[in-house]
């Protein structure tokens, strides 16, 4: 046999052999992608929860500042102590707001003597328009008796004529002192709103006196303490804060502020049950309640864009039993939203949004693998409770496929799947 028919046949059986793997997977047909499948189960009760994180803050809480500036003399209090409403925590230098205190009275005292002047100004006046009145009367009859004499040809039209200016002298005197008693009445009431600008000053300088000493406005712990004594105290002026001295916090009860994302904020209501747990106590899990929910979004952190999808919301958790803990403690909240007893849940991943006959938008649904084929069951969705949720439309026991996410992408209803092989 010579070489070139050797080297025929072998070319022969390679094709043959290769027709017969071929009809072979022919008819087989197509083994389908490989798929991770969960049976459907049925859960006694699925919870559906918001998680969120946040501190630890006092239900009553207050940051203690200063209406007066000033150098710190005595600081009563550290931190820690207790604390009663009404009680000095700090002194500030009294000197100026004492100077300002005593100018203010001294000025009240001189426009009451002012006050006092301006009185005996207008009696005299009034004494005075009285004097003219009397006048008056006097040659106004002093002219109507010249009058009748000169009719009667017994005085002179000299004598006539003098009367009648002496009464008209006294009248325009009569009308000089009532003009001085009217100045008079008017010097007495600007004394008297003097007066009372310089009480009202007088009252806000004992009121900045006053404040030189810094008190408690509610029983609790000074919680923080941010001066110490000999340090200066300002106030704030236009967007510049003044000096925060202290904070006192009222322990009696405690929350949980926590900040909760947009996509959650809606799915919570007061008084749903939720459950706080510490970094600080690893382990320990407090009772909590809702009891506040913000209705506006918080602002974004400085410098950060104001991105729709980042919005937070305060959130606030009444802390049940609160003992030993103290504000500033970071905690996690866990709040219970939803409960279904004998829910029928798959793998969140699982559900997927799918194109559906007569349907005009996309139907969530699930593919439930039927002998080796993936097939698109529509289910109607519910609660979600950590990484399950909720389904209604397939039986419990049913194998879907819940991964891989690349997979779950393209797959469509009709593909040949292996099952169990991730």
């Amino acid at each position: 046999m010579t070489a070139m028919r050797r080297r025929n046949l072998v070319i022969g059986a390679v094709l043959l052999g290769l027709m017969a793997v071929m009809a072979v997977i022919a008819r087989r047909g197509p083994t389908g992608v490989d798929v991770d499948t969960t049976a459907v189960v049925r859960r006694a009760t699925l919870q559906a929860y918001v998680t969120a994180s946040g501190e630890v803050i006092a239900d009553r809480f207050a940051d203690i500042g200063s209406s007066v500036m000033g150098r710190i003399d005595e600081l009563r209090v550290k931190e820690g102590d207790q604390v009663r409403a009404g009680q000095v925590l700090a002194r500030l230098d009294p000197v100026q707001a004492r100077s300002q205190r005593d100018a203010a009275s001294a000025q009240v005292q001189a426009l009451g003597t002012e006050q006092n002047a301006a009185r005996e100004q207008s009696r005299a006046a009034r004494a005075d328009v009285d004097a003219a009145r009397a006048r008056v009367a006097e040659s106004e009859a002093n002219r109507g008796r010249f009058a009748a004499l000169f009719a009667d040809r017994l005085v002179s039209a000299a004598e006539r004529d003098s009367a009648v200016a002496a009464a008209e002298g006294a009248r325009a005197q009569l009308q000089s002192a009532l003009a001085t008693a009217a100045r008079a009445d008017a010097s007495i009431r600007t004394a008297q709103r003097r007066q009372q600008q310089a009480r009202a000053q007088a009252v806000g300088a004992g009121d900045l006196l006053a404040k030189t000493e810094i008190t408690s406005p509610i029983d609790g712990v000074v919680s923080r303490l941010q001066v110490r004594q000999g340090e200066m105290v300002v106030i704030g002026i236009q967007n510049q804060p003044g000096t925060t001295l202290m904070t006192i916090s009222d322990l009696t009860d405690v929350n949980a502020e926590i900040k909760v994302a947009e996509a959650d904020v809606l799915r919570l209501e007061l008084g749903q049950q939720a459950t706080i747990t510490l970094d600080a106590v690893p382990g320990r899990r407090l009772a909590g309640q809702v009891i506040e929910i913000g209705t506006g979004a918080l602002p974004p952190p400085a410098g950060g864009a104001a991105i729709a999808s980042a919005r937070e919301f305060r959130v606030v958790v009444r802390i049940t039993d609160a003992a030993g803990l103290r504000p500033g403690l970071t905690c996690d909240a866990e709040i219970l939203t939803d409960s279904r007893p004998n829910a029928i849940v798959v793998p969140l991943q699982a559900v997927v949004l799918r194109a559906a006959p007569e349907a005009e938008a996309d139907t969530a649904g699930v593919f439930e693998v039927r002998d080796g084929v993936a097939a698109f069951v529509p289910v109607t969705t519910g609660i979600i409770g950590g990484l399950l949720i909720e389904v209604s439309g397939v039986q419990p026991g049913a194998q879907v496929v819940s991964g891989p996410f690349q997979v779950l992408r393209t797959l469509k209803d009709g593909d040949r799947v292996r099952a169990g092989v991730r």
